[in-house]
């Protein structure tokens, strides 16, 4: 009999009410030992909250019967006061009672193991919890809907039936039927690996929806690069000075542009130098650079703007004119971070680069995260090696067919539960 768990699935500190959840064989019991008898399944209802003879509170008490709530276990919620002392007071009844604390996502996890959810709305019911901008709620949302589960789970039934073909050339060989069974079974693997190939080639916008995009802002020293940063993000995140070289490490703000997430870094001033500290500085600028999308900052009221940058700065996705209130406008996009000048301009290119990078074209699901990624990568590969199988050995098609269902089925779960609930699952909050 599995364990009977109990977790605060509201925020955490001080709020106007504060949600309990109780999972397990023994939540009906704990819920009429504190609270008497259970209500109807899904009636909220107001009781008292009693134990050892102390009231707790007077709170909300819901009732969810197996296998009719979201774990598909017996439910019990509280819903008290989101003071310390009474959270604390019902958390100390409910161990009194044999209960324990539940682990970070230990409530989906038997979600999943019972069948109500697959892998893929697990981890949007994550994704939805940690959202920060409309367009990561949008992608959440969809996902928790069930379009990626829909469209691997496609997949998935495609190859069963590829396979079934595979297995009837092997089976049928001599009987005339062999040659028409393989061909369909390979007609049918390529369409297939034609469909993945298009999903994998996305250029990583789900997952970089998902986590928020990198822009890392370069430049030679005195640009204005913290100054930048400082205006986009409207507060003081770097300091600000007229010494050349005040900024000598990575710098990051995250910041809601037109419904994205974006990291923005302010880096050391890029130039030539003997400073050690400095120079280290530079290279973290220009690591940090690899990935994500690049702004150089130049100074546009200077003589030579590019004079001492290195050769090997990366290509820019943006060149940016500063200091345009001294003469410095040049072509392409010239601001004034003194005056603001142009500042507008800059954060709705911004915002349209973003959408461009992030925003799929029509309506397919977008792939969201690396472990998606690489089972993806096994099946591209199984069937690749499968597609090259010579007609008189279907068996080497049919192998290869089994273990591309077998990769995508671990996506959604429907194969090798147990090795990826731990992954997929560590990264949960308490009380999901």
């Amino acid at each position: 009999m599995p364990d009977t768990i109990y977790a605060l699935s509201s925020a955490p500190g001080r709020g106007g009410v504060a949600v309990v959840r109780v999972s397990g064989p023994r939540a009906g019991a704990a819920a009429l030992a504190l609270a008497g008898p259970l209500p109807a399944p899904r009636q909220a209802v107001l009781r008292r909250l009693v134990w050892g003879g102390i009231e707790i509170d007077r709170a909300l008490l819901l009732w969810f019967a197996a296998p009719a709530s979201f774990t598909g276990e017996d439910v019990a919620e509280f819903h008290v006061h989101g003071g310390r002392a009474v959270r604390e007071a019902l958390f100390t009844a409910l161990a009194a009672l044999g209960l324990r604390p539940a682990e970070p996502g230990e409530f989906s996890r038997r979600a999943v193991e019972n069948g109500k959810l697959d892998l893929t709305r697990a981890e949007a019911i994550a994704d939805l919890v940690d959202a920060e901008t409309p367009a990561q709620l949008r992608q959440a949302l969809r996902q928790h809907d069930g379009a990626l589960a829909d469209l691997y789970e496609g997949w998935r039934g495609r190859l069963i039936a590829a396979l079934g073909r595979a297995e009837a050339a092997i089976d049928f060989s001599d009987d005339g039927v062999g040659d028409a069974e393989f061909a369909a079974a390979r007609s049918a693997a390529s369409y297939i690996l034609q469909q993945i190939q298009g999903h994998m080639d996305d250029g990583g916008r789900g997952e970089a929806l998902r986590e928020g995009l990198r822009l890392t802002i370069l430049g030679p020293p005195n640009a204005g690069k913290s100054s930048l940063i400082n205006a986009l993000a409207q507060r003081d995140v770097a300091i600000v000075s007229d010494i050349p070289g005040t900024t000598r490490d990575v710098v990051e703000a995250r910041l809601d542009l037109g419904g994205y997430l974006l990291t923005v870094a302010d880096t050391a001033g890029v130039r030539q130098t003997s400073d050690v500290i400095e120079a280290e500085g530079v290279r973290r600028a220009l690591s940090h650079a690899a990935g994500g999308m690049t702004l150089l900052l130049l100074d546009g009221s200077a003589a030579n703007p590019r004079a001492g940058l290195p050769d090997d700065l990366p290509e820019p996705d943006l060149t940016v004119w500063n200091k345009a209130d001294l003469g410095g406008a040049r072509d392409g996009i010239s601001i004034s971070l003194k005056t603001g000048e142009g500042l507008f301009m800059l954060q709705s290119l911004l915002q349209q680069k973003l959408q461009h990078k992030l925003e799929a074209p029509g309506d397919a699901p977008a792939l969201t995260r690396p472990r998606h990624r690489h089972a993806l990568g096994e099946a591209v590969a199984a069937l690749q090696h499968g597609l090259a199988a010579p007609a008189d050995q279907p068996e080497l098609l049919a192998e290869d067919l089994r273990l591309a269902m077998r990769a995508i089925g671990r996506i959604n779960g429907r194969v090798d539960v147990e090795e990826l609930l731990d992954f997929v699952f560590r990264d949960f909050c308490i009380g999901k």
